[in-house]
């Protein structure tokens, strides 16, 4: 060889090492950073606790100031008729390099202490089936605490269970009440014009409380008479929000209509192909009178502001019976304090080592679906269609199943029962490398948050506004019933990996959800507009 041949030799050889130094040093540089990140994030969240400390603090003073003024709480437990009234797990998450610049966030948070300060003193009414329990009930003690901090007084009012410690509760009806309200529904397709006694009882504790605003959420769920309290709605003269969380308020029946493609509602409800889905029914088919009633009932009251939130719910409502009210969206929100991304470490004490070990999931790729309940609509035969298609090197775990439903699995999916663990659902969240959602119709399902606020991407269907919360840094929406899409959507966000999807991208995305800011969002966005 020539002299030259082994100089260029030698350089080939430097240079290699200088890469070599470099990707060092990177790797060196990547772990300071991921450790100062971590401890960042303990030091948040110890803030984060700090904070609410001190907001429980001042919740019970106040609860404790207002007690003369409370009406008396009707503390009387409720049964559960139906397992679909709240199929999501709203869970909570830390908040984590806000996409929010926190100057706008403290400014705007000044703007509206100022702005509601005109507004303190004035009473809040808030209704809905359960309080403090589920994503909804979980929704309006959130919004009744962010109420009262600036200065309104809350009063909230529900037809099942019982009401938080900190919460001023009025209990609507009794079990009887929901046990006949519910069986007269199965059998006669008459779901919401029962419980009439309890209704008129609740109608006149709404006079003598004398509200400023009345903020109805579900008013589903065999507890209420729709023709007793929108009767009196109608004149009261007071200010109305409602929240939609489905699609009920415009139908003869169903909660939901996507799985099925109907478009009844549009025009009006008749021979009714959900009768056995939430409300159920098992006698005749009463879905064109209710929802001539429901026209009446719900259309030609002043002063309403309907809120809904997705963008998806509220295009519905502006093609239904509804179209003559004001919409505002404001997506629901998570609590920021418990779902955030979990470590694995060796330790028997920490639960993804003993997750991955006991499931055998070392060396896989790990796809997650939560849901309570699972049924066709939610994407359980996707997942086994999806389970066909894939390797050996993935592996799919499906949470909230019931024991027939785990029995009934094919072999190369691993089915767990509900877990009522936030810190088991965050573990499984985290150790999942993509959170699929096969749901065929949703409102706005907080799953997809809950994952993303532990740092895992999402995969979902475009089916209601399930892709509302997920964009290209952080997730791939997918044609419904398309499997080879959602292999695809694996393959893109897998080879990517590193580069795209990556925690921080969607820990920043989560952080648009925290229900602090989505509260606030509520107090200026409806509250003040009023």
């Amino acid at each position: 060889m020539k002299k030259n041949d082994f100089q260029m030799i030698d350089v080939q050889k430097e240079y290699e090492q200088d890469l070599l130094d470099a990707q060092i040093m990177w790797e060196q540089q990547e772990e300071l950073e991921r450790q100062a990140y971590l401890r960042q994030q303990e030091e948040m969240m110890q803030e984060v606790l700090r904070q609410q400390e001190l907001n429980d603090r001042m919740m019970r003073e106040n609860a404790m100031m207002f007690a003369a003024q409370r009406p008396s709480a009707r503390d009387v437990t409720a049964v559960s008729l139906n397992g679909n009234m709240d199929n999501t797990f709203a869970g909570n998450a830390i908040p984590q390099d806000p996409i929010i610049p926190r100057q706008v966030y403290d400014s705007h948070l000044s703007q509206s202490a100022t702005a509601m300060n005109v507004l303190s003193g004035r009473r809040v009414l808030l209704v809905n089936t359960v309080c403090g329990t589920g994503s909804v009930g979980r929704l309006m003690t959130g919004l009744y605490h962010s109420l009262e901090d600036y200065g309104y007084e809350c009063l909230a009012a529900f037809g099942r269970d019982e009401a938080p410690e900190d919460v001023r509760g009025y209990r609507i009806g009794t079990d009887m009440d929901m046990y006949v309200h519910g069986a007269m529904s199965r059998l006669y397709d008459r779901h919401g014009f029962y419980s009439l006694k309890a209704t008129q009882d609740f109608v006149s504790m709404i006079k003598e409380y004398d509200p400023d605003i009345i903020h109805l959420h579900n008013v589903h769920g065999y507890y209420l008479n729709l023709e007793v309290l929108f009767s009196y709605l109608k004149k009261c003269g007071k200010k109305i929000i409602w929240t939609l969380h489905d699609c009920w308020s415009f139908t003869g029946h169903c909660s939901h209509f996507e799985y099925i493609g109907c478009t009844k509602w549009m025009n009006g409800c008749f021979k009714c192909e959900q009768l056995r889905e939430y409300p159920k029914s098992f006698g005749v088919d009463n879905s064109a009178r209710n929802y001539e009633d429901k026209k009446r009932l719900f259309t030609g009251i002043d002063n309403l502001t309907l809120v809904t939130p997705s963008e998806w719910l509220k295009d519905k409502v502006q093609q239904s019976f509804l179209k003559e009210y004001p919409v505002t969206v404001v997506p629901t929100g998570i609590d920021l304090t418990q779902f955030y991304p979990r470590e694995e470490r060796m330790s028997e004490d920490n639960l993804i080592y003993r997750i991955k070990n006991h499931l055998s999931l070392r060396n896989k790729v790990i796809l997650l679906g939560v849901a309570n309940p699972w049924r066709d609509r939610k994407g359980l035969v996707q997942f086994k269609m999806l389970a066909k298609t894939l390797g050996d090197r993935y592996a799919i775990i499906l949470v909230g199943l019931n024991e027939k439903q785990i029995k009934e699995l094919p072999d190369n999916i691993i089915g767990l029962s509900r877990t009522d663990s936030i810190d088991e659902l965050a573990a499984l969240y985290s150790m999942a490398d993509i959170y699929v959602n096969l749901t065929l119709e949703d409102t706005f399902p907080t799953t997809n948050i809950e994952a993303l606020a532990c740092g895992t991407p999402v995969i979902t269907y475009k089916a209601g506004g399930s892709p509302e919360s997920i964009d290209e840094t952080c997730g791939e929406a997918v044609d419904r019933n398309s499997i080879q899409g959602v292999v695809a959507a694996i393959d893109k966000i897998q080879s990517l990996k590193g580069e795209c999807y990556t925690v921080q991208m969607c820990l920043r995305r989560a952080q648009l959800y925290s229900k602090e800011y989505r509260f606030l969002e509520y107090i200026q966005n409806v509250y003040e507009a009023l």
